[in-house]
Protein backbone atom coordinates (compact mmCIF):
# COMPACT_ATOMS: atom_id res chain seq x y z
CA UNK A 1 0.00 0.00 0.00
CA UNK A 2 1.56 3.40 -1.30
CA UNK A 3 0.28 6.51 0.35
CA UNK A 4 1.26 6.16 3.91
CA UNK A 5 4.54 8.65 4.06
CA UNK A 6 3.98 12.33 4.33
CA UNK A 7 6.75 14.95 3.91
CA UNK A 8 9.47 15.62 1.98
CA UNK A 9 12.50 16.45 4.31
CA UNK A 10 11.49 15.51 7.70
CA UNK A 11 9.25 12.53 6.69
CA UNK A 12 6.62 10.57 8.20
CA UNK A 13 5.25 6.63 7.35
CA UNK A 14 2.99 5.02 10.10
CA UNK A 15 2.09 1.14 10.02
CA UNK A 16 -0.28 -1.21 11.54
CA UNK A 17 -3.85 -1.75 11.80
CA UNK A 18 -6.63 -1.25 14.28
CA UNK A 19 -6.72 -4.95 15.66
CA UNK A 20 -3.03 -5.98 15.00
CA UNK A 21 -0.41 -6.32 17.60
CA UNK A 22 0.30 -2.60 17.22
CA UNK A 23 0.54 1.02 15.61
CA UNK A 24 3.38 2.96 15.06
CA UNK A 25 5.54 5.62 12.86
CA UNK A 26 8.72 5.93 11.18
CA UNK A 27 10.28 9.97 11.22
CA UNK A 28 12.85 10.69 9.32
CA UNK A 29 14.55 13.95 8.94
CA UNK A 30 14.70 15.21 12.27
CA UNK A 31 17.94 16.65 13.17
CA UNK A 32 20.49 15.07 15.66
CA UNK A 33 20.69 17.06 18.87
CA UNK A 34 16.61 17.61 19.83
CA UNK A 35 16.31 16.55 23.46
CA UNK A 36 13.79 13.73 23.17
CA UNK A 37 12.12 11.59 25.90
CA UNK A 38 9.08 9.21 25.83
CA UNK A 39 7.43 11.26 28.07
CA UNK A 40 7.44 14.39 25.31
CA UNK A 41 5.54 12.66 23.32
CA UNK A 42 3.46 11.07 25.53
CA UNK A 43 1.92 14.36 26.68
CA UNK A 44 0.43 14.71 23.21
CA UNK A 45 -0.49 10.43 23.10
CA UNK A 46 -2.83 11.25 26.30
CA UNK A 47 -4.64 13.83 24.74
CA UNK A 48 -6.11 11.31 21.89
CA UNK A 49 -5.97 7.87 23.80
CA UNK A 50 -9.69 6.57 24.16
CA UNK A 51 -11.75 6.20 27.38
CA UNK A 52 -11.40 10.20 28.93
CA UNK A 53 -14.98 10.41 28.92
CA UNK A 54 -18.56 9.01 28.61
CA UNK A 55 -18.42 10.71 25.14
CA UNK A 56 -15.57 8.73 23.65
CA UNK A 57 -15.50 5.11 22.80
CA UNK A 58 -14.47 3.19 25.79
CA UNK A 59 -12.09 0.96 24.59
CA UNK A 60 -9.12 0.90 27.37
CA UNK A 61 -5.87 1.72 25.90
CA UNK A 62 -2.85 3.13 27.78
CA UNK A 63 -1.32 4.12 24.44
CA UNK A 64 2.20 3.90 26.13
CA UNK A 65 4.87 5.37 23.53
CA UNK A 66 8.13 3.20 23.00
CA UNK A 67 10.91 4.55 20.86
CA UNK A 68 12.43 1.60 19.10
CA UNK A 69 15.27 3.68 17.42
CA UNK A 70 17.16 7.27 16.56
CA UNK A 71 17.52 8.35 20.27
CA UNK A 72 20.51 7.92 22.26
CA UNK A 73 21.18 9.47 25.54
CA UNK A 74 18.24 11.54 25.53
CA UNK A 75 19.03 12.89 22.04
CA UNK A 76 17.88 12.43 19.05
CA UNK A 77 21.01 11.18 16.77
CA UNK A 78 19.56 12.11 13.72
CA UNK A 79 18.45 8.58 12.44
CA UNK A 80 14.94 7.46 11.67
CA UNK A 81 13.15 7.53 14.88
CA UNK A 82 10.93 4.45 15.50
CA UNK A 83 7.70 4.48 17.50
CA UNK A 84 5.52 2.10 18.42
CA UNK A 85 2.24 1.46 20.43
CA UNK A 86 1.00 -1.94 21.71
CA UNK A 87 -2.62 -3.07 20.79
CA UNK A 88 -4.03 -4.27 24.11
CA UNK A 89 -8.02 -4.46 24.35
CA UNK A 90 -8.82 -4.75 20.75
CA UNK A 91 -12.37 -7.30 20.70
CA UNK A 92 -12.37 -8.77 16.79
CA UNK A 93 -15.46 -10.19 17.63
CA UNK A 94 -17.52 -7.25 18.15
CA UNK A 95 -17.45 -6.75 14.42
CA UNK A 96 -17.75 -10.28 13.26
CA UNK A 97 -21.66 -8.74 12.30
CA UNK A 98 -20.24 -6.65 9.78
CA UNK A 99 -17.81 -8.99 7.94
CA UNK A 100 -19.24 -8.96 4.94
CA UNK A 101 -21.35 -5.77 4.88
CA UNK A 102 -20.44 -2.68 3.77
CA UNK A 103 -21.12 0.18 7.06
CA UNK A 104 -22.51 3.36 5.51
CA UNK A 105 -19.84 6.38 6.05
CA UNK A 106 -17.28 4.06 6.51
CA UNK A 107 -14.44 3.12 3.91
CA UNK A 108 -15.22 -0.54 3.65
CA UNK A 109 -16.70 -0.52 0.38
CA UNK A 110 -14.10 1.83 -0.77
CA UNK A 111 -10.83 -0.34 0.42
CA UNK A 112 -12.47 -3.43 -0.85
CA UNK A 113 -13.15 -1.89 -4.21
CA UNK A 114 -9.30 -0.71 -4.48
CA UNK A 115 -8.13 -3.68 -2.79
CA UNK A 116 -10.00 -6.71 -3.56
CA UNK A 117 -10.26 -7.33 0.42
CA UNK A 118 -10.65 -5.52 3.81
CA UNK A 119 -10.06 -5.84 7.55
CA UNK A 120 -13.40 -5.47 8.78
CA UNK A 121 -11.35 -5.80 12.54
CA UNK A 122 -12.36 -1.87 13.49
CA UNK A 123 -11.00 -0.54 10.14
CA UNK A 124 -7.64 -1.95 9.72
CA UNK A 125 -5.91 0.96 8.62
CA UNK A 126 -8.67 3.64 8.38
CA UNK A 127 -9.50 3.31 11.57
CA UNK A 128 -8.34 6.50 13.69
CA UNK A 129 -5.92 4.20 15.82
CA UNK A 130 -3.99 5.29 12.55
CA UNK A 131 -3.78 8.67 14.12
CA UNK A 132 -1.42 7.85 17.02
CA UNK A 133 1.59 7.71 14.30
CA UNK A 134 0.32 11.20 13.87
CA UNK A 135 0.53 11.98 17.24
CA UNK A 136 3.70 10.51 18.28
CA UNK A 137 5.48 12.51 15.06
CA UNK A 138 3.79 15.69 16.07
CA UNK A 139 4.98 15.50 19.45
CA UNK A 140 8.68 15.45 18.31
CA UNK A 141 7.62 18.44 15.34
CA UNK A 142 6.49 20.19 18.45
CA UNK A 143 9.21 19.97 20.37
CA UNK A 144 11.63 21.11 17.61
CA UNK A 145 9.82 24.50 16.40
CA UNK A 146 9.34 25.14 20.24
CA UNK A 147 12.95 25.67 20.25
CA UNK A 148 12.74 27.79 17.23
CA UNK A 149 9.82 29.86 19.18
CA UNK A 150 7.01 28.63 17.20
CA UNK A 151 4.30 27.27 19.07
CA UNK A 152 0.87 25.43 18.45
CA UNK A 153 -2.55 26.35 20.18
CA UNK A 154 -5.83 23.72 19.03
CA UNK A 155 -9.34 23.74 20.16
CA UNK A 156 -12.65 22.57 19.55
CA UNK A 157 -14.24 25.29 18.07
CA UNK A 158 -17.62 23.99 17.80
CA UNK A 159 -19.08 20.22 17.76
CA UNK A 160 -22.46 19.69 16.27
CA UNK A 161 -23.02 23.67 16.01
CA UNK A 162 -22.78 24.26 20.11
CA UNK A 163 -19.63 26.08 21.09
CA UNK A 164 -17.15 24.01 21.93
CA UNK A 165 -15.97 25.71 25.45
CA UNK A 166 -19.81 25.53 26.20
CA UNK A 167 -19.22 22.13 28.48
CA UNK A 168 -23.17 22.95 29.60
CA UNK A 169 -24.87 22.92 26.35
CA UNK A 170 -22.37 20.35 25.05
CA UNK A 171 -23.28 17.63 27.47
CA UNK A 172 -27.08 18.00 26.92
CA UNK A 173 -26.41 18.32 23.60
CA UNK A 174 -24.40 14.78 23.22
CA UNK A 175 -26.49 13.43 25.56
CA UNK A 176 -29.65 14.04 23.67
CA UNK A 177 -27.63 12.51 20.49
CA UNK A 178 -26.35 9.57 22.01
CA UNK A 179 -30.24 8.92 23.28
CA UNK A 180 -31.33 8.82 19.52
CA UNK A 181 -28.44 6.63 18.74
CA UNK A 182 -26.80 9.21 16.97
CA UNK A 183 -23.54 10.82 16.15
CA UNK A 184 -22.34 14.61 15.91
CA UNK A 185 -19.16 16.47 13.82
CA UNK A 186 -17.74 19.12 14.40
CA UNK A 187 -14.99 21.88 13.44
CA UNK A 188 -11.15 21.82 14.86
CA UNK A 189 -9.03 24.90 15.20
CA UNK A 190 -5.12 25.49 14.99
CA UNK A 191 -3.26 28.64 15.32
CA UNK A 192 0.32 28.66 15.00
CA UNK A 193 2.10 31.33 16.55
CA UNK A 194 5.93 32.36 15.43
CA UNK A 195 6.12 31.20 12.20
CA UNK A 196 8.61 33.44 10.29
CA UNK A 197 7.50 35.03 6.83
CA UNK A 198 8.83 32.95 3.85
CA UNK A 199 8.04 29.89 4.40
CA UNK A 200 6.75 28.15 1.57
CA UNK A 201 6.54 27.98 -2.32
CA UNK A 202 4.11 30.17 -4.59
CA UNK A 203 2.73 26.83 -7.05
CA UNK A 204 2.21 23.33 -5.68
CA UNK A 205 4.01 23.51 -2.63
CA UNK A 206 2.08 26.27 -0.79
CA UNK A 207 1.89 26.60 3.19
CA UNK A 208 -1.84 26.57 2.95
CA UNK A 209 -1.93 23.88 0.60
CA UNK A 210 0.24 21.74 2.29
CA UNK A 211 -1.74 22.20 5.22
CA UNK A 212 -5.22 21.43 3.46
CA UNK A 213 -3.64 18.48 2.23
CA UNK A 214 -2.16 17.68 5.70
CA UNK A 215 -5.53 17.96 7.59
CA UNK A 216 -7.51 16.71 4.61
CA UNK A 217 -5.43 13.14 5.42
CA UNK A 218 -7.02 12.89 8.51
CA UNK A 219 -9.84 10.60 8.75
CA UNK A 220 -13.21 12.24 8.86
CA UNK A 221 -11.91 15.66 7.75
CA UNK A 222 -14.30 17.02 4.90
CA UNK A 223 -13.60 20.62 4.63
CA UNK A 224 -10.36 23.10 5.38
CA UNK A 225 -10.39 26.54 6.27
CA UNK A 226 -7.14 28.96 6.11
CA UNK A 227 -7.96 32.57 7.87
CA UNK A 228 -11.29 33.48 7.17
CA UNK A 229 -12.01 30.84 4.79
CA UNK A 230 -15.14 30.49 2.94
CA UNK A 231 -16.52 33.48 4.26
CA UNK A 232 -14.04 35.25 1.70
CA UNK A 233 -16.66 34.40 -0.89
CA UNK A 234 -19.12 36.82 0.76
CA UNK A 235 -16.65 39.70 1.25
CA UNK A 236 -15.23 42.84 -0.69
CA UNK A 237 -11.69 43.33 -1.39
CA UNK A 238 -11.52 46.37 0.99
CA UNK A 239 -12.73 43.74 3.50
CA UNK A 240 -10.30 41.04 2.58
CA UNK A 241 -7.62 42.59 2.09
CA UNK A 242 -5.24 42.89 5.17
CA UNK A 243 -3.68 46.27 5.23
CA UNK A 244 0.31 46.55 5.90
CA UNK A 245 2.09 48.33 8.36
CA UNK A 246 5.40 49.14 9.99
CA UNK A 247 6.02 48.82 13.69
CA UNK A 248 8.42 51.10 15.60
CA UNK A 249 11.47 49.04 15.13
CA UNK A 250 10.84 48.28 11.25
CA UNK A 251 9.51 45.33 11.06
CA UNK A 252 6.53 45.04 8.70
CA UNK A 253 3.16 43.33 10.21
CA UNK A 254 -0.47 43.49 9.26
CA UNK A 255 -3.59 45.67 10.98
CA UNK A 256 -5.77 42.26 10.09
CA UNK A 257 -5.22 38.74 9.34
CA UNK A 258 -8.19 37.70 7.12
CA UNK A 259 -5.74 35.90 5.30
CA UNK A 260 -4.61 32.92 8.11
CA UNK A 261 -0.78 34.50 7.69
CA UNK A 262 -0.43 33.01 4.63
CA UNK A 263 -0.27 35.39 1.21
CA UNK A 264 0.65 33.58 -2.49
CA UNK A 265 1.26 30.49 -0.20
CA UNK A 266 3.59 31.98 1.37
CA UNK A 267 3.64 33.11 4.94
CA UNK A 268 3.40 36.43 6.09
CA UNK A 269 4.58 36.03 9.22
CA UNK A 270 1.62 36.64 11.63
CA UNK A 271 -0.73 33.83 13.01
CA UNK A 272 -1.43 30.78 10.66
CA UNK A 273 -5.06 30.18 11.48
CA UNK A 274 -6.36 26.58 10.26
CA UNK A 275 -9.68 25.28 10.90
CA UNK A 276 -10.97 21.46 10.21
CA UNK A 277 -14.27 20.23 9.63
CA UNK A 278 -14.96 16.75 10.94
CA UNK A 279 -18.17 14.69 9.40
CA UNK A 280 -20.05 12.80 12.67
CA UNK A 281 -18.83 9.57 13.34
CA UNK A 282 -20.09 7.08 10.88
CA UNK A 283 -20.67 4.18 13.35
CA UNK A 284 -24.08 4.46 15.19
CA UNK A 285 -26.56 2.19 16.79
CA UNK A 286 -29.45 2.94 14.50
CA UNK A 287 -30.70 0.72 12.04
CA UNK A 288 -29.44 1.65 8.41
CA UNK A 289 -29.85 0.34 4.78
CA UNK A 290 -26.69 -0.83 3.59
CA UNK A 291 -25.51 -3.77 0.97
CA UNK A 292 -23.03 -6.96 1.53
CA UNK A 293 -20.41 -8.09 -0.71
CA UNK A 294 -22.77 -10.03 -2.57
CA UNK A 295 -24.38 -6.68 -3.49
CA UNK A 296 -27.43 -7.83 -1.67
CA UNK A 297 -29.69 -5.14 0.50
CA UNK A 298 -29.64 -5.71 3.78
CA UNK A 299 -29.83 -3.70 7.11
CA UNK A 300 -27.08 -3.04 10.02
CA UNK A 301 -27.02 -1.68 13.26
CA UNK A 302 -23.69 -0.88 14.47
CA UNK A 303 -22.33 -2.92 17.40
CA UNK A 304 -19.13 -2.26 19.33
CA UNK A 305 -17.12 0.51 21.05
CA UNK A 306 -17.16 4.12 19.17
CA UNK A 307 -16.59 7.39 19.73
CA UNK A 308 -20.26 9.06 19.06
CA UNK A 309 -18.37 12.39 18.83
CA UNK A 310 -14.29 12.29 17.58
CA UNK A 311 -13.94 16.19 17.56
CA UNK A 312 -12.41 16.57 21.19
CA UNK A 313 -9.82 13.75 20.55
CA UNK A 314 -8.83 15.16 17.19
CA UNK A 315 -8.02 18.54 18.25
CA UNK A 316 -4.21 16.83 18.98
CA UNK A 317 -4.28 15.12 15.35
CA UNK A 318 -5.04 18.19 13.81
CA UNK A 319 -2.20 20.07 15.70
CA UNK A 320 0.06 16.80 14.96
CA UNK A 321 -0.54 17.66 11.44
CA UNK A 322 -0.18 20.99 10.98
CA UNK A 323 3.27 20.94 13.25
CA UNK A 324 4.02 17.96 10.59
CA UNK A 325 3.63 20.86 7.86
CA UNK A 326 5.09 23.94 9.23
CA UNK A 327 8.52 21.84 10.18
CA UNK A 328 8.75 20.01 6.89
CA UNK A 329 8.19 23.58 4.89
CA UNK A 330 11.15 24.77 7.63
CA UNK A 331 13.42 22.51 6.23
CA UNK A 332 12.45 22.82 2.75
CA UNK A 333 13.06 26.73 3.30
CA UNK A 334 16.84 26.17 4.51
CA UNK A 335 18.37 26.08 0.90
CA UNK A 336 16.04 28.78 -1.17
CA UNK A 337 18.48 31.00 -1.13
CA UNK A 338 22.09 31.26 -1.93
CA UNK A 339 22.37 33.74 0.79
CA UNK A 340 21.09 31.14 3.03
CA UNK A 341 23.34 28.11 1.83
CA UNK A 342 26.20 30.22 2.27
CA UNK A 343 25.60 31.56 5.45
CA UNK A 344 25.01 27.69 6.98
CA UNK A 345 28.06 26.66 5.23
CA UNK A 346 30.83 29.69 6.23
CA UNK A 347 33.24 28.44 8.79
Amino acid sequence: MAGSTYGRYFTVTTWGESHGPAVGVVVDGCPAGLSLTEEDIQVLMDRRKPGQNKFTTQRKEEDEIQILSGVFEGKTTGTPISMMVKNKDHRSADYSNIMNVYRPGHADYTFDAKYGFRDYRGGGRSSGRETIGRVAAGAIAEKALKEMGITLESRALEIGGVDGADRDALEKYLQAQMAKMDSVGGIVECVIHGVPAGLGDPVFEKMDACLAKAMMSIGAVKGVEIGDGFQVARAVGSQNNDCFEADQNGNVTKKTNHAGGILGGITDGSDIIVRAAFKPTPSIAQEQETVNRQHENVTISIKGRHDPVVVQRAVVVVESMAALTVMDLLLANMHSTMDGIKKFYDK
